[in-house]
This record gives C-alpha cells, sequence and structure tokens, in this order.
C-alpha cells in the first residue's frame, strides 16, 4: 500500500538507537500530515537523531486520548495520514493509543501497524530466560497493595512473567515479588539497545543482592514457575488464623499471608477469612 495512503499508522520506534529505525518508518513519519507523540519534544529529539525533517506533532498520552481522538478521527476521515509513536517502541505496549485504535475500527477507517523495536521482545530475545509462554503486565501499579495483587493473579501462570518498573522501585518491587512467586530466574534488562545496555541475571529469592544506583530504562523478566504447587489451603487457613489470633485485622492478615504462601491473590485469601464468602458457606 501506498506510504501516503490516509490511515492511522501505529509506528515503532528506537528503544535508544537510531539505527533500528526501519526504512519504512522513517517514510512514514516524513510523509505523515500528522504525528501524535506522548511528548513532543522526544519526538521532536528522534527526528533530529534520525535525520527526518521536521513534521506536525500533536501530544497524545493518557490523559488526553479521548478529548483529542474525535479531532483525529476527523482528520483521518478528511483523508490526513497520521502517525502515532511513543516514547520509545512499540506503541500502545503499556503506552496510550487503543481506545484511538478501537474508534478507528468501529468508525471503518483504516489503520495499519509498522513493526520494529519492542522492549519487552528484546528483552525476552536476550535474557536467556524461556520466551515462551510469557505475560506482558505493564508498567507495575504504584503501590505495594497493587503490585501484590498483580503478582497473585500471576503466580500460578505457567511461562515467563515480564514488566516495566522504575529503577527507584526495583529492588522493592522484587523483594515483595519474591515470596509470591516463589523461587524463579530473573533478568533486569537495563537500557536496551543503548550503549550502556546490561542483562543483570538472578534469583528472585536473592533479590535482596540487586546493585542499588541502577540508571536508565528497565525491563524485568521473570522466568516460569520452579514448582507448579500451590500452598495447600489447609496451610493458608492456619496462617490466616493465627494471623487473626495475633490481632491483624482482616485485610492485614491477608497482605501477611500472601507475601508467605505462593498462588494466593488477595481476593481468594479474603474469601477463606471466618466472615468471608467462604467462611459463611
Amino acid at each position: 500500500m501506498p506510504l501516503s495512503a490516509p490511515r492511522l499508522w501505529i509506528v515503532a520506534t528506537p528503544l535508544g538507537n537510531p539505527g533500528d529505525l526501519s526504512p519504512r518508518a522513517r517514510a512514514v513519519l516524513a510523509e505523515a500530515d500528522l504525528v501524535l507523540a506522548e511528548d513532543t519534544r522526544r519526538a521532536a529529539a528522534l527526528f533530529r537523531q534520525c535525520g527526518l525533517p521536521a513534521r506536525r506533532t500533536l501530544s497524545f498520552f493518557d490523559h488526553n486520548e479521548e478529548q483529542r481522538k474525535d479531532a483525529v478521527l476527523r482528520l483521518l476521515r478528511e483523508g490526513k495520514s497520521v502517525a502515532l509513536i511513543s516514547d520509545a517502541g512499540t506503541p500502545l505496549l503499556a503506552d496510550p493509543g487503543y481506545r484511538l485504535v478501537r474508534a478507528c475500527r468501529e468508525a471503518g477507517l483504516a489503520v495499519s501497524p509498522l513493526p520494529g523495536p519492542s522492549a519487552p521482545t528484546a528483552a525476552l530475545s536476550a535474557a536467556g530466560l524461556p520466551p515462551l509462554p510469557y505475560s506482558f503486565l505493564g508498567f507495575l501499579p504504584r503501590d505495594a497493595a497493587g503490585r501484590r495483587a498483580l503478582f497473585g493473579a500471576f503466580a500460578q501462570t505457567p511461562g515467563s512473567l515480564v514488566f516495566f518498573e522504575r529503577k527507584d522501585r526495583l529492588k522493592e518491587s522484587l523483594l515483595l515479588a519474591a515470596p509470591i512467586l516463589g523461587p524463579r530466574q530473573v533478568a533486569v534488562c537495563r537500557e536496551l539497545t543503548k550503549e550502556h545496555e546490561e542483562f543483570i541475571l538472578l534469583r528472585l529469592e536473592n533479590a535482596a543482592a540487586l546493585p542499588d544506583g541502577l540508571l536508565g530504562e528497565i525491563t524485568v523478566v521473570v522466568g516460569p514457575p520452579e514448582s507448579a504447587a500451590r500452598t495447600p489451603e489447609a496451610e493458608v487457613r492456619q496462617r490466616l488464623a493465627d494471623a487473626l489470633a495475633q490481632g491483624d485485622k482482616p485485610r492485614a492478615a491477608c497482605r501477611t499471608v500472601q507475601e508467605a504462601v505462593r498462588g494466593w491473590n488477595g481476593k481468594e485469601l479474603y474469601a477463606l477469612l471466618p466472615h468471608g464468602p467462604a467462611g459463611k458457606a
């Protein structure tokens, strides 16, 4: 299809190395009537680094996607070509754009992917951990309770887990994950494709040994479960009873027990409490 054909292009951009911009991506970005970008300043820097002519750009991120959507649809109906990029890598993977793509599909407007760099696949390809199957969790929740719940929900999922985490919260999150996910291999993939690219391999249960002060963008690959065994329900019930006997409030007891057992999320634990649905039965 002609690169100038009116449609929404989902354009993958380099993770950090300008040489990774594909020829097709370069051509679309050079010809697009409008480029939607999470950060227009970073988009301008990308264009300079890749020797592309300056284009009309419009900020497009989580908090304005809904209000920008109708204007973009109007441009597409007028026969314009629009390119969507994220700060780095493949758009929509932990980045905004899903609602716009869905609206285009519902309106019968063309959407085409322009594949290329992707941090999750780059990490999986070079980490040395089993790449299939895998689950991509995106960015971890900011609060510890949200992270516990997420890890609990995927504790028994076969395959590797891939996620993004802030460097200043990385060790805390791995230490939190260890009792929930159980013994596993981990690869901390830092600054992918950049000059200081680094792969740190360790055991999840040894996360305390992770170096402090890591810099740059980080993608984490946690290997598959090494034991499919879920903590038996009888043991879980006893731990809950012990926590309550020691004076813990119900939700606090669930948090304490979730860190000590494997394969149980907070909702399941709460249901085992004496006042929960399971207790009533």
